[in-house]
């Protein structure tokens, strides 16, 4: 995908959430001239090498700008979002978007970017790991020579008999 699509998803919109996004990719596009807008997700999103970094998505009542990294920024109109590290502000006029304050974001969104990519390679190599120790495990099991254990089921035999208990009136006739 490229700009295009994201021209495409902008035109798409209503006049009053297309001119949010607009003023947003503007200065997105000034701020990360090094980022690569394409639309990730059906939402256009700018990546810095192969990591997310910022997008922006309509919504009914407007415009969600998202930062992969927000939650880092140690901005507090910025608003933790999900389980990661995203944070967020929404836009229902471009009159609400402050340009020093979205330049400043954008800036730390640029230099402090979340590893998403390096994360998953990391998560993928140790379930690889994980399960190559358990396939070696099995593997070592069924060598010949080597008997594995089984597991057999519990012998089925009658029960003992319970004791009854005593009583007192048992236990006066014994007595007598």
């Amino acid at each position: 995908m490229s700009p295009d699509s994201i021209s495409t998803y902008i035109g798409a919109l209503d006049p009053q959430r297309a001119a949010v996004c607009e003023r947003l990719r503007k200065s997105i596009d000034a701020v990360l001239p090094q980022a690569t807008g394409k639309l990730w997700h059906a939402i256009p999103v700018w990546f810095i090498g192969e990591n997310v970094a910022v997008g922006f998505t309509a919504r009914k009542t407007g415009v969600m700008l998202m930062f992969w990294n927000g939650q880092h920024f140690d901005e507090p109109e910025l608003e933790a979002s999900g389980s990661f590290h995203m944070a967020q502000i929404a836009y229902e006029d471009p009159a609400q978007i402050d340009e020093p304050k979205l330049a400043r974001w954008l800036e730390k969104a640029g230099t402090s970017i979340w590893d998403m990519a390096g994360e998953r390679r990391a998560f993928v190599e140790k379930r690889r790991k994980a399960k190559s120790a358990m396939a070696a495990k099995a593997a070592k099991a069924k060598k010949p020579g080597k008997r594995a254990k089984v597991k057999t089921a519990a012998k089925t035999s009658k029960p003992k008999p319970m004791k009854r208990a005593k009583t007192r009136k048992r236990a006066k006739a014994k007595k007598k």
